[in-house]
């Protein structure tokens, strides 16, 4: 079962730049200094970012898509999970130090962060898939239709009101405009591993 979520169902935690119909998709103009973050090394909370939420259940997966065409320092977009202020996740891929990298960031109170590079996903087509089962999120990603990759298992309420959508950031300048070419409501992955 899958299902398409409508861009008009999702409420945004904050108003981006622009909106605008694409198609089926939707292009989303990130506002200058737009971030998720809390504390770790830096210091400070930023709580800017430009996500489209709506209601995710529990034993259920969502999954969004866009196309990948970053050029400054962490330009960013892909899934944001969020439970309240202090305990959310985004992940998806940020342009790092040059570099296109796939990676989680996760919060419960303070953020973490873990990243690795995928250059060669520069211009194609990027999923990124939230599987709530149990107590955990299990956020996996893939370019075109390439197998997923197994980004990140985080611990998360099973019983937790919560929300996710599609995200994008542009903390370092303005004029970063994401074109998310779906979003959708899916059954939740049926192990964590592969059966042998």
């Amino acid at each position: 079962m899958t299902d398409t979520i409508a861009w008009t169902s999702g409420t945004w935690t904050n108003e981006p730049e622009r909106v605008s119909a694409d198609g089926d998709g939707l292009r989303v103009t990130a506002r200058e200094g737009s971030d998720a973050w809390r504390t770790t090394s830096y210091g400070f909370v930023h709580a800017s970012e430009h996500a489209l939420l709506a209601s995710f259940a529990p034993e259920s997966a969502v999954e969004v898509q866009f196309h990948l065409d970053f050029s400054e320092q962490f330009d960013q977009a892909g899934l944001f999970v969020k439970v309240d202020d202090e305990t959310w996740i985004k992940a998806g891929v940020e342009l790092s130090d040059g570099e296109e990298s796939l990676g989680a960031v996760v919060t419960r109170g303070a953020s973490d962060w873990s990243l690795a590079p995928v250059p060669a996903w520069a211009g194609r087509l990027v999923t990124v898939r939230g599987s709530r089962s149990g107590d955990a999120l299990t956020v996996r990603a893939r370019v075109d239709d390439e197998p997923w990759r197994l980004v990140r298992v985080a611990p998360l309420d099973p019983n937790a009101t919560v929300m996710a959508g599609p995200f994008c950031c542009a903390p370092s300048r303005a004029g970063l405009t994401v074109r998310f070419t779906s979003w959708r409501r899916t059954a939740a992955d049926a192990s964590l591993h592969p059966e042998a």
